[in-house]
């Protein structure tokens, strides 16, 4: 037990890779739809590449989403109105115009027959008006029904009025009956009538439901044995929605039963092959990252955002997939490591995607498009025009895409989904989201940007500002060295930025005893002069761990910490090593040597062949082009003999492409000019 504990103790890092392996297939798979894949893949327009398809099941042709729209928008279209017929109303008119007619007989005289004649006009007239109702809104479907007594009776469009009309009837109907006392009497109607038709909304409501229900989402069978399609036949508009349909049910079936255990055993062995793959890489091409933890963590959250992104967008959204903007992980990978690993992490994820997203193919044709573009157009994300341009080629690469499936697929430009250019459009301005995104995982990573690293090489931050104040010969010979570094970086292709930054920030531990380093003596006074050598070299050598303690404490990122250990490496300080061998012989070396650890990337040794020649560079005295080639050649030679190189992925021809520019740029320092032969 105890060796086993030890075993994972001392492979712990080996250990927790697993578990980050493990956990990321389960919870991929976790995510994915719960459905199983279908064994053909065709697109309409397409030749059927297969044999000839015969149907394995009896199942039901499905209807478009567009065909079940199209219903349901005809139904509503149609729908029957229903009113409330209110007898209350009605009692309510006629008593009141009873009133007015009793009120009219106090007032004139009528005889007993007239009395009778006028009531009996406006028992008839009030039941010709209420006979339909009188609607309180005048209807605007032509299919209206009154439920009247709880029964429901429909109404023709000639038949509707509302109280304006009902008012016009009763005039017209008084003024045919020809009596005495009828104009009074039809004003007494008019002026009483109430509407007593109300809509009621919530039976309207159940109605309309109640047909959309009996929408049917199928439209005919296929049996068993049938054949669907032919080999090498084109895979026409009725053809497409046979097989969509079979697909359906297929997958459906699939995932029921005992199926359900071997589809997923089926996804989790696809997944574990796609993440493997991602190991393989890093290991093999990226071994600094693969060692790094916190890296492998960080690449593999971002897999995990995007397939968790894209299957709920799939789940919920499913006409939205397009949405989710997958290329944010490049853009993000490439920002942080570089342009090779994000696309092949890119293309990884796509290939996961393809699993679950719905034409599979296009999806995943358009996406690595978008990522190949994406790389290779985003570069200095701190300059915010590029991520914009990068973002509206991006865009534009979506677009010309679904032009061009909806064309091979259509054989037109009829019924383009405009709203999906409103799709991607959205996914181009959740790109920008870029940004913020790297300052957060930045900030949970513990990772460094170049927008960071911009940051980081203002010299007017506060840093380089006690520098500049504290050891001011440093401070301007770590610009000198800055310079030096960039120009030779850009010239191999290493990263710029960050050389420059690690050289304004390696040389930070002189400021605690700045009077100690000649550049920032401005008089004959030497205090080494009063110091025995190996105490002058402790003085020298502790100025790298002052520079990480001081680095440290102001928040300085790791990356740029490792410019200040390693720019020295393992190297002797010689000149006091040789004044104590002319006291003892028998010097140690080894307490004149730096600490470490040696350079082990492209950019750390470019900045200790800088630093060591701009330095070194202020001895020379009237130097000449021959004088500054052999100076530089000696250096550098003296530096690899020294193994400082070793663990650098930095090659020879790089090498002589640096000492190259370094010799360019001291001889344009010196102002030297072209010696003509005599």
């Amino acid at each position: 037990m105890g060796k086993t504990l030890d075993n994972v103790y001392k492979h712990q890092s080996l250990v927790y890779k697993y578990f980050l392996y493990v956990v990321s297939v389960a919870l991929i798979v976790f995510f994915f739809p719960k459905g199983g894949k279908f064994k053909y893949e065709f697109q309409k327009g397409k030749p059927w590449q297969y044999e000839n398809l015969y149907a394995p099941i009896d199942f039901s042709i499905h209807k478009t989403q567009q065909e079940v729209e199209e219903e349901q928008s005809t139904i509503r279209t149609n729908k029957t109105d229903y009113y409330t017929y209110s007898s209350t109303v009605v009692s309510e008119v006629r008593a009141e115009v009873s009133n007015g007619i009793n009120t009219l007989f106090q007032t004139e005289i009528f005889t007993s027959s007239q009395r009778e004649s006028l009531r009996n006009l406006s028992e008839e007239v009030l039941t010709d008006v209420y006979d339909h109702g009188i609607f309180q809104n005048m209807p605007q479907s032509r299919g209206t029904v009154v439920v009247k007594n709880n029964e429901a009776q429909p109404i023709a469009p000639n038949d509707y009025q509302n109280v304006e009309l009902a008012k016009k009837a009763v005039t017209e109907y008084l003024s045919d009956a020809n009596s005495y006392g009828t104009d009074r009497l039809s004003g007494i109607i008019r002026n009483n009538l109430k509407a007593n038709l109300f809509y009621d909304n919530v039976l309207t409501e159940s109605a309309l439901n109640d047909e959309l229900s009996k929408i049917s989402y199928t439209r005919g069978e296929v049996d068993q044995g049938k054949l669907i399609i032919s080999k090498g036949e084109i895979v026409e508009n009725e053809d497409f929605k046979v097989l969509s349909s079979l697909r359906d049910e297929y997958e459906s079936e699939l995932w029921m039963g005992s199926n359900y255990y071997f589809i997923l055993l089926g996804y989790t062995i696809l997944v574990a092959l796609v993440l493997i793959m991602l190991f393989l890489f890093l290991k093999r091409y990226r071994s600094d990252i693969f060692l790094n933890n916190n890296k492998v963590t960080f690449i593999f959250f971002n897999i995990l955002l995007m397939v968790v992104a894209t299957t709920l967008m799939v789940k919920h959204y499913e006409n939205f997939v397009y949405m989710v903007p997958l290329c944010i992980l490049p853009l993000v990978l490439k920002n942080f490591f570089d342009a090779r690993l994000g696309l092949f992490v890119h293309v990884l994820t796509v290939l996961i995607l393809g699993f679950v997203v719905p034409n599979s193919f296009e999806y995943i044709f358009l996406q690595i498009i978008a990522g190949i573009v994406t790389i290779l157009t985003a570069s200095e994300l701190y300059k915010r025009a590029n991520l914009f341009i990068s973002v509206g080629q991006i865009t534009l690469i979506y677009i010309v895409g679904y032009f061009a499936f909806h064309a091979i697929h259509e054989g037109n430009l009829d019924n383009i989904e405009w709203v999906l250019f409103g799709v991607f459009v959205l996914n181009g301005l959740l790109t920008l989201f870029a940004q913020p995104l790297i300052y957060m995982f930045e900030k949970i990573f513990g990772l460094v940007s170049d927008v960071s690293l911009l940051e980081l090489s203002d010299t007017n931050s506060k840093l380089l500002k006690e520098l500049s104040d504290k050891a001011p010969g440093t401070f301007h010979h770590s610009l000198q060295v800055a310079n030096l570094a960039e120009a030779a970086a850009n010239e191999i292709g290493a990263n710029a930025m960050l050389v420059r930054v690690g050289a304004l920030y390696h040389d930070i531990g002189k400021m605690e005893n700045p009077t100690y380093f000649t550049e920032n003596q401005i008089t004959n006074v030497n205090p080494h002069d009063d110091l025995p050598p190996k105490e002058s070299a402790k003085i020298i050598i502790d100025h790298v761990i002052k520079g990480i303690e001081i680095a440290r404490k102001n928040n300085v990122p790791d990356r740029v910490i490792d410019f200040i250990r390693t720019h020295h490496g393992t190297t002797l300080v010689y000149y006091f090593f040789k004044k104590q061998q002319e006291l003892d012989k028998d010097a140690d070396p080894a307490n004149f040597k730096y600490p470490g650890p040696v350079p082990f990337s492209k950019e750390t040794a470019i900045l200790m062949m800088s630093d060591a020649v701009e330095a070194a560079s202020k001895s020379l005295k009237n130097p000449t082009y021959g004088i500054i080639d052999a100076f530089v050649e000696k250096i550098v030679k003296g530096q690899m003999q020294a193994d400082q190189f070793l663990n650098a992925n930095i090659t020879l021809k790089e090498i002589e492409m640096v000492k190259k520019v370094l010799k360019q740029k001291l001889t344009n320092i010196y102002h030297l000019r072209v010696e003509y032969p005599e």
